[in-house]
């Protein structure tokens, strides 16, 4: 059996600095900001153990060039195409993240409401923190009831950052 190749490139512009990589599918996995490789690699381990890594900055430009349009204010969203792996419950998370807008949070609740399952707060949240996508699928999105920011993979700093980078007010 042939192995499956995921190809990754380090995202470098300005103060951000974070691994992206794709399938032939789409891109699979964004980085939190200043984690060393070893964040991809344990990934890629946990979630597509039959994948190899392979770098390579042709193949991930298209991605690079539409992080670095979003991080100039350039962009709102992005066209190209994901390869999201989770379970089909994290899927439907991820996918109602996607309707959030550039610019806007939800909360939690907020999301769950969505989802039609008001009581799942902690599984949305969960399903929310393994998101392997960040930016892209706009987790950095969701934010505490009380309007706080609360956890993100990538860290509070990288969500307040990417809020700011969304022109989006945030309560301290």
């Amino acid at each position: 059996m042939d192995k499956k190749i995921i190809y990754w490139s380090l995202f470098h512009h300005g103060p951000w600095k974070m691994y992206l990589a794709a399938t032939v599918e789409g891109l699979c996995y964004v980085g939190s900001i200043y984690k060393d490789m070893e964040e991809l690699v344990n990934w890629v381990q946990k979630k597509l153990p039959h994948h190899l890594l392979e770098q390579n900055d042709k193949k991930l430009k298209p991605y690079v060039d539409e992080f670095t349009e979003y991080f100039d204010g350039k962009r709102t969203s992005f066209t190209f195409p994901i390869d999201l792996h989770g379970t089909p419950f994290q899927q439907s998370v991820w996918n109602a993240l996607n309707n959030i807008p550039f610019g806007s949070t939800h909360t939690y609740s907020e999301v769950a409401e969505i989802l039609q399952k008001p009581k799942s707060v902690r599984a949305v949240a969960a399903a929310i923190g393994a998101n392997p996508i960040l930016i892209t699928v706009p987790c950095h999105r969701v934010i505490g009831k009380n309007g706080k920011l609360t956890g993100f993979r990538g860290g509070l700093e990288m969500k307040e950052k990417l809020l700011a980078v969304e022109k989006y007010p945030i309560i301290r």
